[in-house]
């Protein structure tokens, strides 16, 4: 599968339902300098996860006003200097609770790469993907609610001065769901970065993991949970 091209920009917030213009208040806008435990304790989580090395994981401003408390990540698979796909994993938190997500957190995801021609002419690609993402959680034993998204397949087709480039395909998932929280009212969010993490690797292509080959990823400490 080759690179998917391009990185997310920091206007990949829409992956949810919530819409960033939907005028709520951000908690911030009252309380800057208090997080609530349950989510200071859930992005603490997401810095022990154990990642397939190939995964190179960071994390990025998250997006404004889809809840009042947000953490985001953003991921490339990479094989040598070939990067085969990328996403980006939003953590939101919203303490007072979210009829849409049944629950206090919310996971939204964008994960996207390109396609070899064969692959991007196979008319079951769209529910093959979803089922790579429920698959990814199921195998971690992760439950989960409230699932939505889309699956998407473009291509590209080259004309005049571009016409010596070869047509390209891409696909792109978008996606959020609920992860179920536990003791303290937290999500093993570890858990859940990880099966985004196989989510990914399977979308670039990646053979399983075998034993050992993980290795755990220390995220980058520019900043704590914060609200926005």
């Amino acid at each position: 599968m080759a690179a998917a091209q391009g990185r997310l920009s920091d206007g990949a917030g829409g992956m949810d339902d919530a819409k960033e213009g939907d005028g709520r208040a951000s908690r911030a806008d009252q309380v800057t300098d208090q997080v609530p435990l349950p989510f200071r304790a859930a992005v603490e989580a997401l810095r022990t996860a154990r990642l397939r090395p190939q995964v190179e994981v960071e994390q990025v401003p998250p997006p404004q006003r889809l809840a009042p408390y947000a953490h985001a990540l953003e991921a490339t698979v990479v094989d040598g200097e070939q990067d085969l796909a990328d996403g980006r994993l939003v953590l939101l938190h919203d303490p007072a609770g979210h009829d849409a997500w049944r629950g206090t957190f919310r996971l939204v995801t964008l994960v996207r790469a390109e396609l070899e021609p064969e692959m991007a002419a196979d008319p079951l690609l769209p529910e093959v993907c979803w089922s790579w993402l429920t698959g990814a959680l199921q195998a971690r034993g992760l439950t989960y609610g409230e699932p939505s998204g889309t699956v998407t397949r473009a291509s590209s087709h080259y004309f005049g001065g571009l016409a010596a480039r070869p047509s390209a395909s891409q696909i792109e998932i978008r996606a959020s769901w609920t992860p179920r929280e536990g003791l303290g009212g937290v999500p093993d969010t570890a858990a859940h970065l990880a099966s985004w993490c196989d989510l990914l690797a399977q979308v670039a292509g990646l053979p399983p993991a075998g034993p050992g080959d993980a290795s755990v990823v220390t995220l980058p400490q520019r900043r704590g949970p914060q609200p926005h």
